[in-house]
Protein backbone atom coordinates (compact mmCIF):
# COMPACT_ATOMS: atom_id res chain seq x y z
CA UNK A 1 0.00 0.00 0.00
CA UNK A 2 1.52 3.28 -1.15
CA UNK A 3 0.36 6.72 -0.03
CA UNK A 4 1.55 10.03 -1.50
CA UNK A 5 2.09 13.09 0.69
CA UNK A 6 2.71 16.48 -0.90
CA UNK A 7 4.57 18.19 1.95
CA UNK A 8 4.50 21.96 1.64
CA UNK A 9 7.80 23.73 1.97
CA UNK A 10 6.14 26.08 4.46
CA UNK A 11 5.85 23.05 6.77
CA UNK A 12 9.46 21.90 6.42
CA UNK A 13 11.07 25.37 6.32
CA UNK A 14 8.62 28.18 7.19
CA UNK A 15 11.56 30.55 7.81
CA UNK A 16 14.29 28.02 8.43
CA UNK A 17 14.11 24.22 8.84
CA UNK A 18 11.60 23.44 11.58
CA UNK A 19 13.50 20.87 13.62
CA UNK A 20 10.72 20.43 16.20
CA UNK A 21 8.24 19.54 13.45
CA UNK A 22 10.71 17.25 11.66
CA UNK A 23 11.37 15.38 14.91
CA UNK A 24 7.67 14.86 15.70
CA UNK A 25 6.78 14.09 12.08
CA UNK A 26 9.63 11.60 11.77
CA UNK A 27 8.60 9.76 14.93
CA UNK A 28 4.96 9.54 13.84
CA UNK A 29 5.84 8.31 10.34
CA UNK A 30 8.20 5.63 11.66
CA UNK A 31 5.57 4.41 14.11
CA UNK A 32 2.91 4.29 11.37
CA UNK A 33 5.17 2.35 9.00
CA UNK A 34 6.12 -0.13 11.73
CA UNK A 35 2.46 -1.07 12.26
CA UNK A 36 2.30 -2.69 8.81
CA UNK A 37 5.36 -3.81 6.84
CA UNK A 38 3.41 -3.43 3.57
CA UNK A 39 3.03 0.32 4.02
CA UNK A 40 5.10 2.69 1.88
CA UNK A 41 5.12 6.47 1.57
CA UNK A 42 6.11 8.93 -1.12
CA UNK A 43 6.96 12.46 0.03
CA UNK A 44 7.00 15.27 -2.53
CA UNK A 45 8.53 18.32 -0.90
CA UNK A 46 7.95 22.02 -1.64
CA UNK A 47 10.32 24.97 -1.48
CA UNK A 48 9.08 26.99 1.50
CA UNK A 49 10.94 30.09 2.69
CA UNK A 50 14.12 29.47 0.64
CA UNK A 51 12.06 29.48 -2.57
CA UNK A 52 10.23 32.70 -1.66
CA UNK A 53 13.42 34.46 -0.55
CA UNK A 54 15.35 33.71 -3.73
CA UNK A 55 12.43 34.37 -6.06
CA UNK A 56 11.81 37.71 -4.35
CA UNK A 57 15.51 38.59 -4.64
CA UNK A 58 15.52 37.78 -8.36
CA UNK A 59 12.41 39.88 -8.98
CA UNK A 60 13.89 42.78 -7.01
CA UNK A 61 17.21 42.70 -8.86
CA UNK A 62 15.42 42.71 -12.22
CA UNK A 63 13.40 45.76 -11.22
CA UNK A 64 16.23 47.79 -9.68
CA UNK A 65 18.38 50.21 -11.60
CA UNK A 66 21.74 51.79 -10.95
CA UNK A 67 22.96 54.91 -12.71
CA UNK A 68 20.10 54.59 -15.18
CA UNK A 69 20.84 50.94 -16.08
CA UNK A 70 18.92 47.88 -14.98
CA UNK A 71 20.78 45.62 -12.58
CA UNK A 72 20.05 42.70 -14.91
CA UNK A 73 21.46 44.64 -17.87
CA UNK A 74 19.59 43.42 -20.95
CA UNK A 75 17.86 40.55 -19.18
CA UNK A 76 14.16 40.80 -18.31
CA UNK A 77 12.39 38.98 -15.51
CA UNK A 78 11.81 35.39 -16.65
CA UNK A 79 9.19 33.24 -14.91
CA UNK A 80 11.10 30.09 -15.90
CA UNK A 81 14.20 31.37 -14.11
CA UNK A 82 12.05 32.14 -11.05
CA UNK A 83 10.66 28.60 -11.23
CA UNK A 84 14.18 27.14 -11.31
CA UNK A 85 15.05 29.04 -8.12
CA UNK A 86 11.98 27.53 -6.45
CA UNK A 87 12.84 24.07 -7.80
CA UNK A 88 16.33 24.24 -6.31
CA UNK A 89 14.79 25.14 -2.94
CA UNK A 90 12.51 22.08 -3.13
CA UNK A 91 15.56 19.91 -3.76
CA UNK A 92 17.31 21.26 -0.67
CA UNK A 93 14.24 20.58 1.50
CA UNK A 94 13.77 17.14 -0.05
CA UNK A 95 17.40 16.22 0.64
CA UNK A 96 16.85 17.19 4.28
CA UNK A 97 13.76 14.98 4.52
CA UNK A 98 15.63 12.09 2.85
CA UNK A 99 18.42 12.49 5.42
CA UNK A 100 15.88 12.32 8.26
CA UNK A 101 14.62 8.99 6.87
CA UNK A 102 17.95 7.77 5.46
CA UNK A 103 17.57 4.21 6.76
CA UNK A 104 14.12 3.88 5.14
CA UNK A 105 14.93 5.75 1.92
CA UNK A 106 17.87 4.15 0.06
CA UNK A 107 17.05 5.82 -3.29
CA UNK A 108 18.25 9.25 -4.34
CA UNK A 109 15.76 12.13 -4.30
CA UNK A 110 13.55 11.86 -7.39
CA UNK A 111 13.73 14.91 -9.68
CA UNK A 112 11.87 13.55 -12.71
CA UNK A 113 8.63 11.76 -11.72
CA UNK A 114 8.21 10.32 -15.23
CA UNK A 115 11.46 8.34 -15.23
CA UNK A 116 11.51 4.72 -14.04
CA UNK A 117 12.29 4.74 -10.33
CA UNK A 118 13.23 1.87 -8.07
CA UNK A 119 11.23 1.81 -4.85
CA UNK A 120 12.93 -0.81 -2.71
CA UNK A 121 12.74 1.06 0.59
CA UNK A 122 9.77 2.15 2.68
CA UNK A 123 9.99 5.85 1.78
CA UNK A 124 10.65 7.64 -1.51
CA UNK A 125 11.36 11.38 -1.53
CA UNK A 126 10.80 13.62 -4.56
CA UNK A 127 11.40 17.30 -5.32
CA UNK A 128 10.70 19.80 -8.10
CA UNK A 129 11.18 18.74 -11.71
CA UNK A 130 10.99 21.59 -14.22
CA UNK A 131 9.35 25.01 -14.74
CA UNK A 132 5.63 25.29 -15.43
CA UNK A 133 4.10 23.85 -12.27
CA UNK A 134 4.75 23.16 -8.60
CA UNK A 135 5.65 19.98 -6.74
CA UNK A 136 1.89 19.31 -6.48
CA UNK A 137 2.03 18.25 -10.13
CA UNK A 138 5.00 15.98 -9.44
CA UNK A 139 2.89 14.37 -6.72
CA UNK A 140 0.12 13.65 -9.23
CA UNK A 141 2.60 12.06 -11.65
CA UNK A 142 3.92 9.79 -8.90
CA UNK A 143 0.42 8.94 -7.63
CA UNK A 144 -0.53 7.87 -11.16
CA UNK A 145 2.61 5.85 -11.56
CA UNK A 146 2.35 3.94 -8.30
CA UNK A 147 -1.43 3.54 -8.28
CA UNK A 148 -2.35 5.89 -5.42
CA UNK A 149 -5.88 7.28 -5.73
CA UNK A 150 -5.50 9.98 -3.08
CA UNK A 151 -2.82 12.60 -2.44
CA UNK A 152 -2.52 14.11 1.02
CA UNK A 153 -1.55 17.76 0.61
CA UNK A 154 -0.03 19.16 3.79
CA UNK A 155 0.34 22.93 4.01
CA UNK A 156 -0.07 25.87 6.39
CA UNK A 157 -3.86 25.91 5.97
CA UNK A 158 -6.25 23.45 7.61
CA UNK A 159 -9.00 23.67 5.00
CA UNK A 160 -9.80 25.08 1.58
CA UNK A 161 -11.92 28.24 1.82
CA UNK A 162 -14.47 29.66 -0.60
CA UNK A 163 -12.17 32.71 -0.88
CA UNK A 164 -9.01 34.09 0.71
CA UNK A 165 -9.99 34.51 4.39
CA UNK A 166 -7.25 37.12 4.86
CA UNK A 167 -8.98 39.50 2.46
CA UNK A 168 -12.57 38.28 2.69
CA UNK A 169 -14.01 37.84 6.22
CA UNK A 170 -17.04 36.09 4.70
CA UNK A 171 -14.93 33.24 3.26
CA UNK A 172 -16.11 29.84 4.49
CA UNK A 173 -14.07 26.68 5.15
CA UNK A 174 -15.10 23.64 3.13
CA UNK A 175 -15.17 19.96 4.08
CA UNK A 176 -15.40 18.88 0.45
CA UNK A 177 -15.43 20.43 -3.02
CA UNK A 178 -15.63 19.01 -6.55
CA UNK A 179 -12.74 19.38 -8.98
CA UNK A 180 -14.82 21.53 -11.30
CA UNK A 181 -15.69 23.99 -8.52
CA UNK A 182 -12.16 24.01 -7.15
CA UNK A 183 -10.64 24.67 -10.56
CA UNK A 184 -12.97 27.65 -11.03
CA UNK A 185 -11.42 29.07 -7.88
CA UNK A 186 -7.72 28.53 -8.71
CA UNK A 187 -7.85 28.95 -12.50
CA UNK A 188 -5.66 27.17 -15.04
CA UNK A 189 -2.45 29.21 -14.99
CA UNK A 190 0.64 28.53 -12.90
CA UNK A 191 2.69 31.49 -11.64
CA UNK A 192 5.99 30.87 -9.77
CA UNK A 193 5.37 31.32 -6.07
CA UNK A 194 1.58 31.20 -6.54
CA UNK A 195 -0.20 30.58 -3.27
CA UNK A 196 -3.12 28.20 -3.79
CA UNK A 197 -4.23 25.08 -1.88
CA UNK A 198 -3.29 22.87 -4.87
CA UNK A 199 -1.67 24.17 -8.03
CA UNK A 200 -3.84 24.69 -11.16
CA UNK A 201 -1.77 22.40 -13.42
CA UNK A 202 -1.80 19.64 -10.82
CA UNK A 203 -5.55 20.09 -10.32
CA UNK A 204 -6.31 19.61 -14.00
CA UNK A 205 -4.14 16.50 -14.16
CA UNK A 206 -5.55 15.02 -10.95
CA UNK A 207 -9.12 15.52 -12.15
CA UNK A 208 -8.42 13.77 -15.46
CA UNK A 209 -6.65 10.91 -13.65
CA UNK A 210 -9.47 10.39 -11.15
CA UNK A 211 -7.24 11.24 -8.20
CA UNK A 212 -8.67 12.99 -5.14
CA UNK A 213 -6.71 15.33 -2.86
CA UNK A 214 -7.02 15.85 0.87
CA UNK A 215 -5.85 19.30 1.98
CA UNK A 216 -4.93 19.41 5.66
CA UNK A 217 -2.81 21.37 8.09
CA UNK A 218 0.73 20.08 8.05
CA UNK A 219 1.64 20.94 11.64
CA UNK A 220 -1.05 18.83 13.33
CA UNK A 221 0.69 15.48 13.74
CA UNK A 222 -2.36 13.71 15.19
CA UNK A 223 -4.53 14.93 12.32
CA UNK A 224 -1.99 13.73 9.73
CA UNK A 225 -2.07 10.33 11.43
CA UNK A 226 -5.88 10.30 11.24
CA UNK A 227 -5.68 11.02 7.50
CA UNK A 228 -3.15 8.21 6.98
CA UNK A 229 -5.39 5.81 8.93
CA UNK A 230 -8.45 6.93 6.93
CA UNK A 231 -10.18 8.08 10.10
CA UNK A 232 -12.17 11.27 10.72
CA UNK A 233 -9.93 14.27 10.12
CA UNK A 234 -9.92 18.05 9.82
CA UNK A 235 -9.39 19.12 6.23
CA UNK A 236 -10.94 19.38 2.77
CA UNK A 237 -11.39 16.60 0.25
CA UNK A 238 -11.18 17.73 -3.38
CA UNK A 239 -12.68 15.51 -6.04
Amino acid sequence: MIKVLSVGGSIVAPAEPDTAFLTAFGAMIRSWLNEDKERKLIFVVGGGAPARIYQKAYRSVCSLSHAGAKACEGAEYDSAEADWLGIMATRLNAQLLKAVFADLCPQDVVYNPTEPTEFSGRILVAAGWKPGFSTDTDAVYLAERFGAKTIVNLSNIEKVYTDDPKSNPAARPLDAISWSDFRKMVGDEWVPGKNSPFDPVASKKAESAGISVICAGGKDINNILAVLNEQEFTGTRIG
